[in-house]
């Protein structure tokens, strides 16, 4: 290198000296201090002492664990295609000419712009067994509406109605991409005599899939680690029969409540594990779906 460009990479370096203190300060320690601590029985303001594996040979005959972990991947693999074909069907119909469109893209978009605990807040009057909307809308066609956060058979769906109201974020993400979608290829479809579902399924859904897939990974990891609405609506015991004990809960209930901070690093790295490996069979399983305009 010769003396002025030594001279611009310290300048660079100086430039971007706090990010790179951030990262190494506020990411890359944390990370790896909670992977020690995992091996550890450590509570806070103590030294941690070295247990080796034992924190993770005991969720294997925790059964709060496994009942926490049965309860959020249950309520992923219901929410996320929910989610996902929700926010999918709204932009397209948003994407419509049609009076008031703006308005409406409004509507549907401003539930993801609500705070998580105000939403929680909002839903534990709507959900109410004997005073909420929600029944009372039941009761004028004449349905009996559950007791949706005292029965057990109820908890998760309240959860996965909830989460579907706040589908705005991934919606705007969808209406963008059709946005992009060029118009002949309509054009060309409608001439051929082709409805307007098979226009959607042979042009629009390829067209903006990767899109989708950017929203199926991010549902993924929002899904496993839920958290202020469950603990909110349900507390950390989970609801009735800890129906709706979700797994970060419990980790925070062990960080937190019980000082068991070695487990719940333990627990965290479980989850890491998991998100990983749902994201690579969601992305090995579509990788041959995905359209990109410069392949």
């Amino acid at each position: 290198m010769t003396r002025g460009e030594r001279r611009t990479l310290l300048i660079g370096l100086a430039f971007i000296s706090p990010w790179i203190m951030g990262l190494l300060l506020m990411n890359l320690y944390p990370v790896l201090a909670t992977m020690y601590y995992s091996f550890t029985d450590y509570v806070v303001m103590a030294r941690p002492i070295w247990i080796g594996t034992l924190n993770y040979r005991e969720m294997g005959t925790d059964p709060v664990f496994w009942q926490s972990l049965y309860n959020t991947v249950s309520y992923a693999l219901i929410a996320i295609p929910l989610g996902l074909l929700f926010s999918f069907l709204i932009a397209v119909m948003l994407n419509q000419a049609m009076i008031g469109r703006s308005v409406f893209r409004t509507i549907f978009f401003l539930p993801a712009m609500v705070p998580f605990v105000a939403v929680a807040m909002i839903w534990l009057w709507v959900f109410h067994g004997q005073f909420g909307i929600l029944n009372y809308g039941l009761q004028l066609i004449g349905v009996d509406g559950p007791n949706w956060l005292v029965d057990e058979r109820y908890t998760k769906p309240s959860l996965v109605i909830m989460s579907i109201w706040s589908v705005g974020g991934a919606m705007v993400i969808c209406l963008a991409a059709l946005q992009d979608v060029p118009r002949q290829l309509y054009e060309s479809a409608e001439l051929d005599g082709a409805s307007f579902w098979r226009q959607v399924w042979h042009i629009t859904i390829p067209m903006i899939s990767p899109v989708l897939y950017f929203n199926l990974i991010m549902g993924i990891i929002i899904s496993l680690q839920l958290f202020i609405q469950p603990y909110i609506m349900f507390g950390p015991e989970g609801g009735p029969n800890r129906s709706a004990l979700f797994y970060a809960v419990y980790l925070y209930e062990n960080a937190f409540s019980y000082g068991n901070m070695g487990y719940a690093c333990a627990m965290a790295w479980v989850l890491f594990m998991i998100i990983v490996i749902m994201t690579w069979l969601a992305t090995r399983s579509t990788r041959k779906r995905i359209y990109y305009a410069g392949e």
